[in-house]
């Protein structure tokens, strides 16, 4: 990743705001590094960015450990078997219909496996949907093919779409972020919990956001929530994450995390 000035200006036009929010000129001038984006190649998941997402790697680490144990034990059992009582070896088949104690083992040992994935899969899970009182709560409402953001606290919203190619430069990005980066962006506070209420305007949308491990629904006619703490500052690219219509790829989502001081100043800047 690559550490880049960036000077983007949030063009917020009538066209662009919601109802009730003046036009104006919100900037966020800052160094910020493209921290969560993907990656031309790489595999793996982008840097966690949040207590959520460490722990969404934790638990995926570790099913992959179990996983890769099994695997390795019924591959190497598989063998055994394929080596030891081929027609060769033992020409003769054996003659017995059951083993009880090696019943009872591999009926046992999956329930114990089990009860160790749940063990740690479930308090990553309550983590994710206890939603905690949000320092800054953010309505999020998905449309087609775009996402409108309010603080509802603060009164300020506006709606996030897409860059086209001839347009990334003017927002002070790179080719690189086709696709990903947005003319307006979700600007919140390093370290402050961000509590999201998420509906969608016509069908069901999904917003998501990788580095952060958050991943929520819009549906219309409902609300629900989810909440992130972002701990480094950062540009962070996300996607919507369910199948909306023709355009569904053209709707990315762009969250800046800046300092407490930069943040207060785009806040006032908006509310002007």
């Amino acid at each position: 990743m690559r550490l880049k000035t960036f000077a983007t200006s949030f063009l917020s036009s009538a066209g662009l705001l919601m109802a009730g929010a003046a036009a104006t000129a919100q900037e966020v001038s800052q160094e910020l590094e493209i921290i969560g984006m993907p990656v031309d190649g790489a595999t793996g998941f982008q840097p966690a960015a949040t207590e959520l997402a460490r722990d969404v790697h934790g638990l995926d680490h570790l099913l992959l450990v179990i996983i890769t144990v099994i695997t390795l034990f019924v591959t190497g059992l598989l063998a055994w078997v394929l080596i030891r009582y081929n027609q060769k070896r033992q020409p003769t088949p054996a003659g017995f219909t059951h083993n009880s104690p090696l019943e009872v083992a591999w009926t046992v040992i999956p329930i114990i496996i089990l009860v160790v994935i749940g063990s740690f899969s479930l308090p990553v899970l309550f983590k994710q949907q206890i939603i905690p009182e949000g320092e800054i709560n953010i309505k999020v409402t998905g449309y087609q093919w775009y996402w409108g953001y309010e603080y509802v606290d603060e009164g300020v919203s506006f709606d996030s779409f897409m860059l086209g190619r001839d347009e990334l430069e003017e927002f002070g990005y790179s080719q690189d972020e086709y696709l990903l980066a947005t003319n307006t962006s979700v600007v919140v506070p390093v370290n402050t919990t961000v509590v999201m209420q998420l509906t969608g305007a016509d069908v069901i949308h999904s917003w998501t956001v990788p580095a952060f491990g958050v991943k929520q629904d819009a549906v219309p006619g409902r609300l629900s929530q989810l909440w992130f703490s972002a701990e480094r500052e950062g540009i962070y690219f996300g996607q919507c994450s369910e199948l909306c219509g023709k355009d569904h790829a053209y709707m990315p989502i762009t969250v800046k995390v800046v300092s407490q001081e930069t943040y207060d100043a785009w806040l006032a800047a908006a509310k002007s």
